[in-house]
């Protein structure tokens, strides 16, 4: 798949310059996506390095097991996402032929649009997996704690977050939870027929390997294993699941004993190579044996699939399988999916109105500057006034200025709806307005917020 690139609407957001570029499970094989992978412990020095690349204001990293993506508010229409290919080129590594036809780049309202679809997982392997949210919120605390995203994308982000609570309320797609350690478990149920009796290796004791165990206890395998390299972690999940935990060291010698092992850690090369296959073989007496790797980077060889009697499928093979539970979601997928244009219409109104802003607010300033200086120039004639009468006067000129400012600023609203700047520049001219400093960056609030008229 070419890069794809996609600009609508670009002159509405003209303040927010979003720039989105990254590689998913759609558009670029594990061999391509493991060579970007970001470990938890090097997220925060990836997004620092890249809101220092010339013309980024403010960025974010997803990296996740089927994506890589790299959201972006820049410094000017100007900005090219030459400044982000370069950031991945330099970062990872990896020359412009690997990674360039994998890629796909979004703009403005098509980047709200895919950043919505994503955590509200309508964009994932397994559509209405609930782990992708936890995965963004991860990535913006990183974010956030390093200076990375500011206020525009901050509100950005915590729309996102709740378009995709809307879509969990509004729709079935969350139902019957899936998740990509539930499509592996199934896959392996598939290949024995069933899990009774068999023996099962767990390496990795995160949230996927917990959720493989849950599944797996459902199956009705016999036993579960699990080796991490905290042990005491191992412990802890083996003791949820009335299973064993195995020292890290010793992990050679026990996964001989099982029949499936799932593998899902964070390490940067893998962990079983051709060799172990061998061996494994040998102490099984060639009785076959199955991995399921789910990690990205692969833990697991794939050189160990030329080894007959050993059976391996990474995470890209379990898209044939996930394609089955996305034939039982594609209705609510599709409800699923009118929310998120819906939100990012609003989104887009909204931005459009903030764009006006900066003319309402000085239009407003000058009109009361203009009551305040004839109050003042009157102030003699009006000594003999109550207090409370001199209140009626002035309550009475606000009335009146009100009630004049009424039809000009819907109209300024109206038009910036609409994406009418021209009428914005007008009604600057004629009332001879000086802007402070632009819209300013970083609105926040909820999308209800509107501006006092």
């Amino acid at each position: 798949m070419g890069r794809e690139h996609v600009q609508l609407g670009a002159s509405v957001y003209n303040a927010m310059n979003l720039v989105l570029l990254g590689v998913n499970h759609k558009t670029a094989p594990v061999e391509v996506r493991e060579r970007l992978a970001i470990s938890p412990s090097r997220l925060a020095d990836a997004t620092r390095t890249l809101v220092h690349q010339p013309g980024v204001r403010e960025g974010i990293i997803f990296s996740t097991c089927n994506r890589v993506e790299l959201l972006t508010n820049q410094e000017s229409d100007d900005s090219r996402p030459a400044d982000l290919l370069r950031f991945l080129y330099e970062y990872f590594a990896i020359g412009p032929a690997v990674i360039e036809p994998h890629l796909y780049e979004y703009r403005e309202r098509e980047a709200v649009r895919h950043l919505f679809r994503v955590v509200a997982s309508l964009d994932s392997m397994v559509v209405g997996e609930p782990q992708i949210l936890g995965q963004v919120k991860e990535s913006y605390t990183v974010a956030r704690s390093v200076g990375a995203v500011q206020a525009d994308l901050d509100s950005l982000l915590q729309r996102a977050f709740t378009v995709a609570k809307k879509v969990r309320n509004e729709t079935r797609i969350g139902s019957n939870s899936v998740s990509i350690a539930s499509v592996a478990v199934d896959l392996a149920r598939k290949i024995f027929g069933s899990l009774q009796g068999k023996h099962v290796l767990l390496v990795g004791a995160g949230k996927m390997s917990e959720l493989a165990a849950r599944h797996l206890m459902q199956q009705g395998a016999a036993s579960i294993f699990v080796a991490n390299r905290t042990q005491e972690r191992a412990i802890e999940l083996a003791t949820e699941f009335g299973g064993q935990a195995v020292h890290f060291d010793n992990l050679y010698d026990e996964a001989a004993k099982a029949d499936i092992v799932i593998t899902s850690t964070g390490a940067p090369t893998a962990i079983f190579r051709r060799e172990h296959g061998q061996q494994f073989l040998h102490r099984r007496r060639n009785r076959p044996m199955f991995f399921i790797d789910i990690a990205v980077p692969r833990d697991v060889d794939p050189a160990m699939n030329r080894q007959e009697g050993i059976f391996l499928y990474d995470i890209d093979d379990l898209q044939s399988v996930a394609a089955n539970h996305m034939a039982e979601r594609s209705v609510e997928a599709q409800q699923a999916e009118k929310i998120v244009a819906h939100e990012v219409e609003r989104f887009h109104e909204r931005l459009q109105v903030l764009d006006a802003v900066p003319t309402i607010v000085a239009l407003q300033k000058a009109l009361e500057e203009i009551r305040q200086t004839e109050l003042r120039r009157v102030q003699g004639r009006l000594t003999g006034l109550t207090e409370e009468q001199q209140a009626a006067v002035d309550a009475l000129t606000r009335g009146l200025l009100n009630k004049f400012l009424h039809a000009p600023l819907t109209g300024l609203k109206c038009a910036a709806r609409e994406g009418d700047m021209q009428a914005l520049e007008t009604a600057r001219r004629i009332f001879h307005l000086e802007l402070q400093a632009g819209r300013a960056h970083g609105h926040g609030g909820s999308d209800d917020e509107d501006v006092d008229s």
